[in-house]
C-alpha cells in the first residue's frame, strides 16, 4: 500500500466509523488517538495539516471536511496507518495528483502536457514547475500550499522535462 492510499484511508476512517460528513477537530483526534490508538496528538495534527495541505480535507471553524469521497474508501481488514503518511511529499508529484484528479487524466499524459507547455509555449524557458503553475490554474486545481516550494524547486532547477 503507497503512501497517497494509507493517508486516504486513515483520513476517510473517522468520518466512516462516524457515520458523519464534518467532524469536530476534537473527534477527529480523539477517533485517531484514543478509539483506534493509531498515534500520539501531536502525529494527529500533523496527519490533519498533511491531510489539508494534499486537498484531501477542508478545515473551517473548528470542522473537518472530506474533499473526496468517503464512501469510496474502504479499509482492509486490520488496517493500521504507518509512518509513511507523515513524511512530506514531493511538491511537484504532489500538484501533478491533484491534476490527475481534477482533469481525470494520468500522471504521464499531464507530465506530457506539462513539456508540451514548456517547450511549444516557451521554447523550453520555462520551469517544469513554472509549467506545472500554469497548468493548475488552467484547470482550477488549488495550489496556494504548494506554490513556495515549486518556487523554491524551481530556482534549484531538480526537475527535466523531455
Amino acid at each position: 500500500m503507497d503512501r497517497t492510499e494509507s493517508l486516504l484511508i486513515t483520513v476517510a476512517a473517522p468520518f466512516r466509523h462516524l457515520r458523519k460528513e464534518r467532524l469536530q477537530k476534537s473527534e477527529f483526534i480523539f477517533y485517531l488517538t484514543i478509539d483506534r490508538m493509531w498515534m500520539s496528538r501531536d502525529q494527529a495534527a500533523l496527519l490533519l495539516q498533511r491531510a489539508e495541505g494534499e486537498g484531501l480535507i477542508r478545515i473551517s471553524g473548528g470542522l473537518i471536511e472530506p474533499l473526496f469521497a468517503v464512501a469510496s474508501v474502504t479499509a482492509p481488514l486490520g488496517f493500521k496507518p504507518t509512518t509513511v503518511i507523515f513524511e512530506e511529499q514531493d511538491p511537484y508529484q504532489v500538484q501533478i495528483e491533484r491534476v490527475t484528479r481534477v482533469t481525470g487524466r494520468s500522471a504521464p499524459e499531464v507530465t506530457a502536457e506539462v513539456a508540451a507547455l514548456v517547450h511549444d509555449q516557451f521554447d523550453g524557458h520555462l520551469s517544469p514547475e513554472a509549467g506545472l503553475v500554469l497548468l493548475s490554474r488552467r484547470y482550477g486545481v488549488p495550489i496556494s500550499d504548494t506554490l513556495a516550494s515549486l518556487r523554491t524547486s524551481a530556482r534549484k532547477g531538480r526537475k527535466k522535462v523531455d
